[in-house]
């Protein structure tokens, strides 16, 4: 099975100057889950691998030594198991913790990502693998019980 393309079909390096800011109240409205995938990305012709620490229908934690400063936009390719191909999403970076902070929390240093989506039925298409994905990993019910508190 191919992987979704899921983004705008545009540069790395395009201006997103014009863009609005994210709504505050948007962020973290979606029920998170532990998912853990690899996700490749370039910014500034360097290339990045990290991980997620979590994935929701509406954006994930990425967890890196090396977070994109807030506002940052480009594609983020997700390998996910049940796919042959990576899964490129379009992703704003909304906030970042970074390595020194911490380290004083307890906590993996990373950035937050909000997605883009190219169109609504992209988004309704990516959140029924979200919640596949949920699925697979979690089990039904606590899925349900996830999804229904988010």
């Amino acid at each position: 099975m191919r992987g979704p393309d899921l983004a705008h079909k545009v540069g790395v390096l395009s201006d997103w100057s014009g863009m609005p800011p994210p709504n505050p109240e948007d962020l973290r409205s979606s029920a998170r889950a532990p998912l853990r995938l690899r996700v490749d990305y370039e910014r500034m012709n360097s290339f990045f691998a990290d991980y997620t620490k979590n994935l929701s229908k509406g954006g994930t934690f990425i967890k890196t030594s090396r977070p994109l400063e807030v506002g940052a936009r480009c594609q983020f390719s997700f390998s996910v198991p049940a796919l042959s191909d990576p899964l490129v999403l379009e992703g704003e970076v909304t906030w970042q913790l970074l390595p020194d902070d911490a380290r004083a929390r307890n906590e993996d240093p990373g950035m937050g990502i909000r997605f883009v989506f190219k169109d609504a039925e992209a988004q309704r298409e990516f959140e029924q693998l979200v919640e596949k994905m949920m699925e697979d990993a979690l089990g039904p019910e606590a899925t349900r019980a996830l999804l229904k508190g988010g």
